[in-house]
């Protein structure tokens, strides 16, 4: 009896002890299972979460390269941002032709705020000089009352239609490099300096009263000083102030060509040519190009040739904002 006692004693233990040994095994087995049916359901599960990639709309696209971040983004209002614009007049009760913009609290015209702004000299009331003045840097009361956003014939809104046009024509990343041959007020300017890298946008300016709007109060008023544009003033399309070695993607002038005499422009395309770059590079010129065309259709293209240009005809541009279009004349430079 002892004896079979101590057997089963022995077999009870040694039971006991195989039930001890493998309780340990048995729960890293279950949680190792557990993590990984954690990880399979993770990955076969639908995501919620919004794509990084598209947006709702499908207006942008990024892409993002190791090493070197790049970005890819629509310029110009697609379909959708409109069709999504004009379902939110509609389902406002808003009427495209009906309304008339009705005055403030205070309301003043352009002019009246002008002599304002004349007998108090500026909106601060200060009757000192300037050196005791606590304004940093004084503005013409014209800028301030944005008189110059009437001087250029057309919509001051128009500056956008222009950029998204010709952005997307040159194929224009933020690195690029842009020649505005009379930018005046940056009335499209203002777009490309937002749009482009700091120090990216040139421009060549002969007008002194445009060139202050665009200094002291464009810039200023539209968060871009930190943009630092290269905006020179001057004429007869000199452009050594821009650089010997600097070439750009894309050199237009919108409503400049047209004038000036011709054979100004045709020694501004010469100086031009090899700031271009090479095949990809575009220029572009809007309204026409007398220039060329009174020369005649194959002396046109022959003098263009000897300068070591192409053309890639006309092209036109319809406004989002007002009942107008564009034309534009592109060009391209064919030597290496």
């Amino acid at each position: 009896m002892a004896i079979l006692s101590s057997s089963s004693s022995s077999s009870s233990f040694s039971a006991m002890k195989g039930i001890v040994v493998t309780i340990p095994a048995l729960v890293l087995t279950a949680s190792f299972t557990a993590f990984i049916v954690f990880i399979l359901s993770s990955f076969l599960s639908p995501c919620s979460c919004p794509s990084s990639i598209t947006s709702q709309n499908n207006a942008v696209i990024s892409t993002v390269s190791v090493g070197d971040v790049s970005s890819e983004e629509r310029i110009s209002t697609s379909r959708e941002d409109i069709d999504w614009v004009k379902d939110l007049i509609r389902s406002n009760g808003l009427h495209m032709h009906e309304n008339i913009l009705r005055k403030g609290i205070n309301p003043r015209t352009r002019e009246q705020q002008l002599q304002d702004l004349i007998q108090y000299k500026g909106i601060s009331h200060y009757e000192r000089d300037e050196e005791t003045n606590h304004t940093a840097l004084p503005c013409p009361g014209e800028l301030l009352i944005e008189e110059h956003h009437s001087n250029y014939g057309e919509p001051w809104a128009g500056g956008r239609d222009v950029f998204e046009f010709l952005a997307e024509s040159a194929k224009l990343k933020p690195n690029a490099r842009v020649l505005e041959i009379g930018c005046g007020t940056l009335r499209v300017g203002l777009h490309f300096i937002r749009y482009l890298n700091p120090g990216n946008f040139h421009c060549l300016e002969k007008d002194e009263l445009s060139l202050m709007a665009a200094l002291r109060y464009e810039l200023p008023s539209q968060g871009l000083l930190h943009k630092r544009p290269l905006i020179v003033r001057g004429e007869d399309m000199e452009f050594s102030k821009f650089g010997l070695d600097v070439d750009y993607d894309l050199i237009y002038a919108s409503a400049v060509f047209l004038h000036m005499p011709d054979e100004l422009v045709w020694t501004g395309l010469g100086r031009l040519v090899d700031k271009l770059k090479p095949y990809k590079g575009r220029i572009f010129v809007s309204h026409n190009i007398k220039f060329c065309t009174r020369l005649g259709g194959d002396k046109c293209t022959e003098r263009l040739a000897s300068l070591g240009l192409e053309s890639l005809g006309r092209q036109t541009h319809d406004s989002l904002l007002f009942n107008h279009y564009e034309i534009w004349f592109g060009f391209r430079r064919i030597k290496g």
